[in-house]
């Protein structure tokens, strides 16, 4: 009967729409998921894997390292030369292959954040203070070695002396306030 072929053609229309509604649906949450995202997501998530992070500081160095740790405004690892601390607001990209791009979608969920997740730049540098570990302060223009010996909200000091020399009195020429803002990276040995 002529009835039967009509409700069948409303029934399929119906259900194209409401899978093409679906689909929709779903696209337009997934833009805003990855509307929400920030570079430190992108980073945990491309660091996961435990491969190297290619990273391009707003200096225009570029930096590889394997992370070790994120916490809430920067992260740490281990390059060539030996260790190394990135504020992230000194990360001006992330480099990824074309075909890792979706990996680093989808970072870790919230609960394995942790407590390093919850410590902030300034506070990792105060550990370093503490432990009187000589460093090498990376700025955009210049290097300087020394040991930091405090730690402000917005600035740390450092006695400028040679890497390979123990901070004492004698070897410190000048006491550097560096901005923490200018801060690209913190190398140790």
């Amino acid at each position: 009967m002529r009835w039967d072929s009509l409700f069948d053609d409303l029934e399929g229309q119906l259900e194209q729409e409401l899978v093409a509604e679906g689909d929709e649906l779903r696209a337009e949450e997934e833009r805003l998921r990855v509307g929400r995202l920030t570079m430190r997501d992108r980073i945990l998530a491309a660091g996961r894997s435990g491969a190297p992070l290619r990273l391009r500081l707003t200096s225009g160095e570029a930096v590889t390292l394997r992370a070790a740790a994120v916490g809430r405004d920067w992260l740490s690892g281990e390059e060539a030369g030996g260790g190394i601390l990135v504020p992230l607001g000194a990360v001006a990209a992330l480099l990824v292959p074309a075909g890792a791009v979706p990996e680093t979608l989808h970072p870790p969920a919230e609960p394995e954040r942790g407590l390093t997740g919850r410590l902030s730049f300034p506070f990792v540098l105060r550990d370093l203070a503490r432990r009187r570990i000589p460093v090498a302060v990376a700025m955009s223009a210049r290097t300087v070695p020394g040991t930091i010996d405090r730690v402000g909200r917005d600035q740390l000091d450092l006695a400028v002396h040679e890497r390979d020399v123990p901070r004492r009195a004698a070897a410190v020429p000048t006491i550097e306030v560096i901005a923490l803002a200018a801060v690209l990276a913190v190398r140790v040995p």
